[in-house]
Order: structure tokens, then sequence, then C-alpha cells
């Protein structure tokens, strides 16, 4: 037996208990898991909360990341002791997931923990320090060096926001942090941000071209903040995009794409395959500040995970909230 949080949608109504489980009642998987560190990801609030069909399968275990340690495996590549790391793949979503002390997985599924980190550090960085290391390295990749100008980061203040600041200031770029939320200056000048703007110019609708300010963006926002962060994106630059915080439009033209060889880069962290996971927290263990990524944690009891949830959606809370088991 284990405690599990259990989502239910029957009769059109929605709960969400945390409960104690039968192991037997685990799906199908060729490796069975004690989950150490679970966290909380914006998507793992929708589902806590209904408020977005996240759920595809029901009754469904939430948490799209776990870290902790295999019990039993049939799979060659694992073995009981090991460590691992788990980022979506559709876990939480259409497989139970990892807001519960047991999981039953597939090991093609699972990425080896790095040396340098336990398992709460891995989940302080969870599927949002992942994806963070993603864009910076699709920046990276687009050939935008730390000489070339401000590289903007909007949503700044949540779990992507928070890892992509540390990542890009340890890395030598200028960053520029955008929040509707300016008590948190002092942090995110901690995290490493040069400058703080408003979120608030970046909103509402705007011109199709902007004055040029950025030589990159990583967004996590969409909506009207990606239509002006690209309409200000400087000629040959790229805008790293994940994310969909203030909507899934794009209310723009192609102006910035074909008058100033603007790139808008995608990117998925749900089904990357294995080795860009693998090279994603290679470079993360080899890059990340511990003492910055300490600063954004915030720890959540098991009980307690709903209550984290509905300050996500409420947008009340910053940087990681990290999940004991």
């Amino acid at each position: 037996m284990f405690k599990a949080w259990l989502l239910r949608k029957e009769d059109g109504r929605f709960s969400a208990t945390l409960s104690t489980v039968d192991e037997r009642e685990l799906p199908e998987g060729d490796v069975l898991l004690q989950v150490q560190h679970s966290t909380l990801n914006y998507k793992d609030a929708l589902a806590l909360t209904d408020k977005a069909p996240v759920v595809r399968k029901w009754p469904m275990v939430p948490g799209i990341d776990g870290a902790g340690v295999v019990l039993r495996s049939s799979h060659p590549a694992w073995k009981a002791g090991d460590r691992w790391i788990l980022n979506g793949f559709g876990v939480g979503e259409t497989h139970w997931g990892c807001l519960a002390e047991r999981a039953s997985l597939r090991g093609d599924w699972l990425v080896p923990l790095p040396g340098r980190f336990d398992t709460r550090q891995a989940m302080i960085i969870g599927t949002a320090g992942y994806t963070a290391m993603l864009c910076v390295q699709a920046i990276a990749r687009h050939g935008v060096q730390a000489a070339d100008g401000d590289v903007l980061v909007t949503g700044a203040t949540g779990g992507v926001g928070s890892v992509a600041l540390g990542l890009l200031a340890q890395r030598g770029y200028r960053v520029v942090a955008a929040t509707g939320k300016p008590a948190e200056a002092d942090y995110l000048r901690e995290l490493g941000a040069a400058d703080i703007i408003d979120r608030a110019t970046l909103s509402a609708p705007g011109k199709p071209l902007q004055k040029e300010r950025w030589a990159a963006v990583i967004d996590t926002a969409g909506s009207h903040i990606l239509a002006n962060a690209c309409a200000q994106t400087r000629w040959g630059g790229v805008v790293a995009a994940c994310g969909l915080a203030q909507g899934m439009d794009f209310p723009t033209s192609v102006a910035p794409f074909i008058l100033r060889n603007v790139t808008l880069a995608g990117v998925d962290s749900v089904m990357q395959p294995l080795a860009a996971r693998r090279a994603a927290w290679d470079a993360l263990a080899a890059e990340i500040d511990l003492a910055r990524l300490e600063r954004m944690a915030h720890d959540v009891p098991l009980d307690q995970v709903l209550q984290a949830a509905a300050s996500i959606m409420a947008g009340q809370s910053r940087g990681r909230a990290v999940v004991g088991l």
C-alpha cells in the first residue's frame, strides 16, 4: 500500500484526493519505482484543479516529474538501486504519474540521475528546469552569443523563467526579466537578472514591428507577450517559445520573420528523445549554480499539494515547488 493523489471524474464530477492505493492497482510498466521527490508544474496544477483537459484517462495519478530509486526492473537498462529521473512522456496525463510513493513506468522513459544531484535537487530543476535548458540550447544552436545583446525571459518568476535566468547568467548573457510581480525584483536579481521590465509592456496588442531590443527571447507566455517579443527581436535573433501562460493564440504577422530574419523555435519537453534528454541533464549538471537553485525552491508536503496547485493557478507562487514523498 502507498499514498498517492488520485484524480477522478465520474458523471462529470471531478475530485482530487490523497488516497491509499494497493500496489496491484499500478498500471503496467517494466520498472517499479520508489518516488522520493516530485514537483508541481503548471500542467500539474491544471490537472489538480481541473482547469484544463490535461488528464486523458481516469482515474489518474498526476505528477509529470519524479526522481527516486528503482525497486524492481525487467528492463535491461535498469536494476534495483539505480537512481532515476522522469520528465513527461504523457505521465500524469495518460499514464499514472509521480505524485505518489510508488510508480510503475517504462524504463525507456527514464534518465539516470546525474551524480551531482540528489533527488530533491533534481526536482527543484524538474521539467521546468529541463525545459529551460532546452531553450538555452536552442539559443546557443542559433549562434546567439553573450556579446550580441540582451536576452529577454518572460514569466521570469515561474519555474522555467527562474531556471532560465540562472542558466543564461551563468553563461554570461545579460538577461532582462519580464514579470507582473514588482515585489519579486530582488529575487529575480539574485537569480541573475540584470534588468527587470513590467509584463504589462508586453501583454497588450502591439505593432507587428517594434524597436529592436532582444538578441534572443525565452518565452513562457504565448499570446500577445510572444507576439510583442518577436516584434522587438533584433535582426537575426531567435525566440524560443515553450509556454502558454497568457494564451495559446499568437496574434502577430510574418513581418519579424521575413523582414528581420527572426527565428521562432518551438520547444517541447514532453516527447524529446532520450539522447536530447540526457544531453540537457548533463548540461544542467555541468552548469547549474546549486546556490541559485536552492533560492528558487520551496518544499510542499504531500498533503498540501492541492493548496499549492491552487496558489500556482492564482499566480501567487514563484520558483519551484518540490514535493517530498
